[in-house]
């Protein structure tokens, strides 16, 4: 067993997000309409990066809801429409939680879903709770392998497209169009390029497919109940491809608790190539990031994103003896 990497905070802390007390006195009051009672307490969530208000609302009457709310000139109002549309669609297999209502108030688009009662998963993982959401993942990327009419209307790219638009960072390093990123000179990135850009243009073709993926699938999308069920949450970015590849991105924190990712990847018939591709595009996606001036969704993303890119490099280079 490897040794076990943690990251500076821990992923169910890292959002900054505002209080109930935030926001606007109408949508506050808006929203206590539509509940049908006066709010009686509201805990945020403390996991994720972006700053808009998401938080377990119980009223006092004994109610209680997960409401995500952001100003409508925020990009994160559309984020959260989009969400509310497709987990609206979701089949039933897929352990998620659903929209009860939306609305608009005060300058705000508010959505508001079923309360889960649990936690993010701490790093190590506990392997019972990284089985149960390996478990979800698998239930839910089989009933999503034919995407309903439904869930296309929304608008859902395909994951090829993505990966050469957006991840394919290490071929504009080889080119000399992009620097290596500071957060990637003590690794073995500066003296593997030519093999991590070949790796990531080879990636589209292995990753195509017509099942609807999550597109976001990290520890800190998941939660675990009180059952000791796993819940798929931010349905935000789902994409067009290869379920494994939503796997791998997942096992990448389980890499860094020691676990064996390998093994624990085998069921999904990932292809090799394929594997090495999706480690080498998000090691290259996440260092890239990292690099970048503080953000303002999250004092720790970028903490996060640096955490993540060594470690996927760092199983990239165990599987390939590097």
């Amino acid at each position: 067993m490897r040794p076990i990497s943690l990251p500076d905070v821990a992923y169910g802390a890292t959002a900054v997000r505002p209080l109930w007390s935030d926001l606007p006195e109408t949508l506050r009051q808006a929203i206590s309409a539509r509940l049908g009672a006066s709010i009686a307490s509201a805990q945020s969530a403390g996991g994720g990066f972006t700053r808009a208000f998401a938080a377990i609302l119980t009223t006092s009457a004994g109610l209680s809801v997960f409401v995500k709310a952001a100003p409508l000139k925020d990009p994160t109002s559309q984020w959260y429409a989009r969400e509310g549309a497709l987990t609206s669609a979701l089949p039933e297999a897929v352990s998620a939680a659903r929209p009860l209502w939306t609305m608009v108030d005060s300058g705000y688009f508010a959505l508001c879903l079923e309360a889960i009662d649990g936690h993010v998963p701490s790093l190590p993982w506990s392997p019972v709770e990284l089985e149960s959401a390996l478990s979800a993942w698998s239930a839910a990327a089989e009933a999503l392998r034919e995407p309903t009419p439904e869930l296309l209307a929304v608008g859902v790219p395909a994951l090829p497209d993505i990966l050469r638009g957006e991840m394919s960072w290490w071929s504009e390093i080889e080119s000399g169009r992009e620097p290596m990123p500071r957060t990637a000179r003590s690794t073995i990135a500066p003296t593997r390029v030519r093999e991590l850009a070949a790796l990531e243009r080879g990636l589209p073709a292995l990753a195509a497919g017509a099942a609807m993926m999550h597109g976001d699938l990290r520890i800190d999308n998941v939660l675990i109940d009180r059952g000791g069920q796993a819940w798929l949450c931010d349905w935000t970015w789902p994409c067009l491809g290869a379920p494994w590849f939503d796997t791998v991105t997942l096992l990448v924190s389980a890499f860094a608790s020691g676990l064996d990712t390998d093994a624990l990847l085998s069921p999904w018939d990932a292809p090799d190539e394929g594997v090495d591709g999706a480690l080498a595009a998000l090691a290259g996606y996440w260092l890239i990031r990292a690099d970048g001036t503080p953000s303002s969704a999250s004092p720790h993303s970028r903490q996060h994103q640096r955490f993540s890119g060594e470690q996927a490099l760092a199983w990239l280079a165990e599987r390939r003896g590097w």
